[in-house]
Parts: structure tokens; C-alpha cells; sequence
């Protein structure tokens, strides 16, 4: 029985019903039950929903960047109001407490908005002085922007990918993840009662051939896509085919290096944040915790009585701090991981087991778990496993941490601790990372832009980088005098 209505798609400024008259079903991590009905979107639901941005790019594209500021601000300001209600769908369909999305999902999202709100009316070419001649530079929206979103941070990575393309004079379609449909759906209302156009922000639901259809499309002119690295690669050979623009966060393995002068307790709650916060689904987490060899018993004897503490259990009670993993594919798949780190001769310290008690009977939670590897060679350690598992590895000195850290085809990101301000930014430097803590982890503000390198993606979103990713420059050149040839 689900406990939410049918949820429609957004095409043109309203919710519409899909023309393939095909259904899906959504489902609560924690009880394993269904949520809701979603209706998915067949090739010709794309089409519309990018006709209507087509239609609608003319209209807002030709807005001043103060007037689509204003808008933004306006839908900012309904997701803020609308806090707690969002928060609770959103936990409902991600399965993570309620402790984390009423202070931070639909936060960051409207912070995101609030920002780019106010920085559409700066967005400029430059002047260039030629002598008897001068240019200058236009920067001009792409067209119909795709977003494809990912099921650990719906609502914001909605926000993320809309807020600086709608900006910069963009329009969207936005494919949010078949497995968290909800919360989207809140954005475009937020949108709407803003005073966008009809058919700015769109919205098809669907599994992987909706975003293949949308991906593919002609008039698409540029895709976002938050997702895995197979997913990302696909992605971006389908846009190649009409040379899209595209932007990519994908996957991670992110190194964090505790060294021997770092402050213990500050690393232990980064080593936390960055394995533990939504249940470890969060592609930048820092899952390779390398501790220097003098510290790792007092690294340890720090850590273990928190995790301890860690409370797991119904996502919608404010005092759990753990809640529940994706889906039950997810689930065993994590803990299929937890299995082969033991087979290959991991130390387990600590979890690594399902948790089938209380308010968690039904549902997909696992709880926190730590290994204890000899070496870089095991499976858990080269691999992403977006859930809930650390593995501690020691080091002797800064060459061989850099070293190994670096020794991944993954780069989002890392993060250090030390109290050696050269050695903070020396190691900074040499890290392979599109993103580097120094004394922090996963920390994201709006402001600073976030991407990987390597194979975890390209581009960048948030900051005035995303800017760059969202327009595209038109030079023209003006002749002040008289035009000069060689030909008499």
C-alpha cells in the first residue's frame, strides 16, 4: 500500500501524465514497502518535456539576469519555508535520518538557488582593446541543459544542476534517479510558484532508457549527470554522437591521510563524516583512511566508543544518526563487499552485519563497519562501495601516503590532517583530487566548486566555475577605421 498519491511528470509548468501509460513503484528504504506510484516517461514524454524547454528557452533566455535572479530567490525562498515537509519526503524515499535532511538537503538546495540567484545578473563577456579596432566576448546560454540526478541527495543535486543553468538563461529537463523520484517534483513546484515560464524546468521520470532517450536527444544541448563511472561513460558517449556539452560526477575511492602531528578527535570526526554521514552513500567520501603507524592505536581507541554510539534505527526519529541503505539490492551488495574484505584477509573491527532488529526489521540497514587491511590489494580498497564500510590502512611517512593515495583511477576526492601548514599544502598539491579537505571533510559550500578528475568526472558544478559550464563565448570583433587588403 503506498502512502503517497501518484506522482505525475512536470512538463510545461504542470504535472501531466506520461503518454506511455507505463508506472513504477518507489519504495521506503526502511520498511521495504512501497511509497508511491510514479509514472515513467516513454520517448515521447522526452519529447515533450524538451519541446516545452525549447519553447520555453526564447521566453527566459531573453529575461535579464536580474529578473531570473529574482525567480530563483523567490523559489529559494519556498523549498526554505517548506523545510520540514521536503525533509520528511525526502527521508521517506532515501532512507537516511531525518536528523541529516531537515538541516542540510533542502538547505544546501536553496542555498545553491540563493547563489546563483545572485550572481545571474553578473554573468558578462569581456572588452578587449584592439587600437582602431576592439572585440569583446558574449556569454550566451546553451539551450535545453539534461539533468540526470543521483539517490543519495535528490533534492539538492536537483538544485545543483537547475540552479546554475536556469542562471545563466538555460532551460531543463531533469531525470531524477528512478530509485528517489519524490522531491524533485518539489522543486518544479517551487519554481512555478516563482513566476518561472512554463516549461523552464521540466521533469521525466524513468530508469536508465528515460535518461538514454533524454541523453540522446537533438535538441539537448547539454548534459549533467551525478551518477557511477559506467553510468557517466555511457552517458557521455551517447553526447558525443551530437557533441553535447556534458558535465560529470561520478565515482569515487577518496583517500583521507591522518598524520602523526594531526589533532586525533578532529580526524576521528572527519573519519566519521566521510564514512558514515547518509549511511557512506555520498560519492566524495573518504573510505581509504590512512592513519601514520605512530598514531593508529590512538586513532583507533578514539573512534571505536563513537561508532559504538552511533545509533541506528527508524530514519524519522530525530535521535538516529544511522538510517537505511538504498535497497535491498544495494544491502547485499554492500555486505557481499563486507564479505570479501574478510575472505581476503581483512582485520574487521567493528559491524559489518544486518541489522533486522525493532523499527529496523524491515528494512535495508547495515551497520557501521571497519577493516583493518594489510595492504592496498583488496578488493575494499580499490573498489566504490557506497555504504557504510572504512578501511584503515597505516603509513610510515608523507611520499609513500601520497603515493597510495594517488594510486586510484578515481579523483574526486581527499582530504588531510596536520598541523604543518607547508605540509598541509604541499600534500594538497600533490594529491590527484578535484576536491581537497585540509583539517575537514565533505565540507561543500556553494561557493566553491565541486568535480572530479580522472575517471570521476569532468567539469565542474557550484562556485563560478559552473558558469563556465553552463554558457558558451561569442566573440565579435568591431573595425573602428578603415578595412585594410591587398587587393588594389
Amino acid at each position: 500500500m503506498t502512502t503517497l498519491d501518484p506522482i505525475a511528470l512536470w512538463i510545461g509548468g504542470r504535472a501531466v501524465d506520461a503518454r506511455s501509460g507505463r508506472t513504477f513503484i518507489s519504495e521506503n528504504p526502511a520498511t521495504g514497502k512501497p511509497l508511491a506510484v510514479i509514472q515513467e516517461a516513454g520517448i515521447e514524454d522526452v519529447d515533450a518535456a524538451v519541446a516545452a524547454a525549447k519553447a520555453a528557452f526564447p521566453i527566459w533566455s531573453a529575461m535579464t539576469g536580474a529578473e531570473r535572479g529574482r525567480i530563483l530567490h523567490r523559489a529559494a525562498q519556498i523549498l526554505r519555508a517548506r523545510n520540514d515537509a521536503i525533509a520528511r519526503l525526502e527521508v521517506l524515499d532515501t532512507g537516511k535520518p531525518i536528523a541529516e535532511a531537515s538541516v542540510v538537503d533542502v538547505a544546501s538546495g536553496a542555498d545553491c538557488l540563493e547563489f546563483f540567484a545572485g550572481l545571474a545578473a553578473a554573468i558578462a563577456g569581456e572588452h578587449i582593446d584592439l587600437g582602431s579596432a576592439f572585440a569583446y566576448t558574449r556569454r550566451e546560454p546553451l539551450g535545453v541543459c539534461a539533468g540526470i540526478g543521483a539517490w543519495n541527495y535528490p533534492i539538492q543535486i536537483a538544485c545543483w544542476k537547475a540552479a546554475p543553468a536556469l542562471a545563466c538563461g538555460n532551460t531543463m529537463v531533469f531525470k531524477p534517479s528512478e530509485t528517489t523520484p519524490v522531491t524533485a517534483v518539489e522543486l518544479a513546484k517551487a519554481l512555478a510558484e516563482a513566476g518561472a515560464p512554463p516549461g523552464v524546468f521540466n521533469i521525466v521520470q524513468g530508469a536508465a532508457a528515460t535518461g538514454q532517450a533524454l541523453v540522446a536527444h537533438p535538441d539537448v544541448a547539454k548534459v549533467s549527470l551525478t551518477g557511477s563511472v559506467p553510468t557517466g561513460k555511457r552517458a557521455m558517449a551517447a553526447a558525443a554522437e551530437t557533441l553535447k556539452h556534458v558535465t560529470m560526477e561520478l565515482g569515487g575511492k577518496s583517500p583521507l591521510l591522518v598524520f602523526d602531528d594531526a589533532h586525533v578527535d578532529n580526524a576521528v570526526s572527519a573519519a566519521l563524516n566521510a564514512n558514515f554521514y547518509t549511511q557512506g552513500e555520498i560519492c566524495s567520501n573518504g573510505t581509504r583512511v590512512f592513519v601514520h603507524r605512530r598514531i593508529r592505536d590512538a586513532f583507533v581507541d578514539a573512534m571505536m566508543p563513537r561508532i559504538q554510539r552511533m545509533r541506528i534505527g527508524d530514519p524519522l526519529d530525530p535521535e538516529t544518526t544511522v538510517g537505511a541503505l538504498i535497497s535491498r539490492a544495494h544491502m547485499e551488495k554492500v555486505l557481499g563487499y563486507v564479505e570479501r574484505g574478510r575472505t581476503e584477509g581483512a582485520k574487521l573491527l567493528c559491524g559489518g552485519t544486518r541489522v533486522v532488529d525493532g523499527a529496523c526489521a524491515d528494512g535495508w540497514f547495515v551497520t557501521p563497519t571497519v577493516f583493518e587491511a594489510p595492504d592496498d590489494s583488496l578488493t575494499i580498497v580499490r573498489e566504490e562501495i557506497f555504504g557504510p564500510v572504512m578501511t584503515l590502512l597505516v603509513f610510515d611517512d608523507e611520499d609513500e601516503a601520497v603515493t597510495r593515495a594517488n594510486a586510484t583511477p578515481f579523483g574526486l576526492a581527499a582530504g588531510l590532517f596536520t598541523r604543518d601548514l607547508a605540509r598541509a599544502h604541499r600534500v594538497a598539491a600533490r594529491l590527484e583530487a578535484g576536491t581537497v579537505w585540509i583539517n575537514d571533510y565533505n565540507v561543500t559550500p556553494i561557493e566553491m566548486p565541486f568535480g572530479g578528475v580522472k575517471q570521476s568526472g569532468l567539469g565542474r558544478e557550484n562556485g563560478l566555475a559552473a558558469i563556465e559550464h553552463y554558457t558558451q563565448r561569442k566573440s565579435v570583433f568591431v573595425q573602428l577605421g578603415d578595412v585594410a587588403t591587398s587587393f588594389l
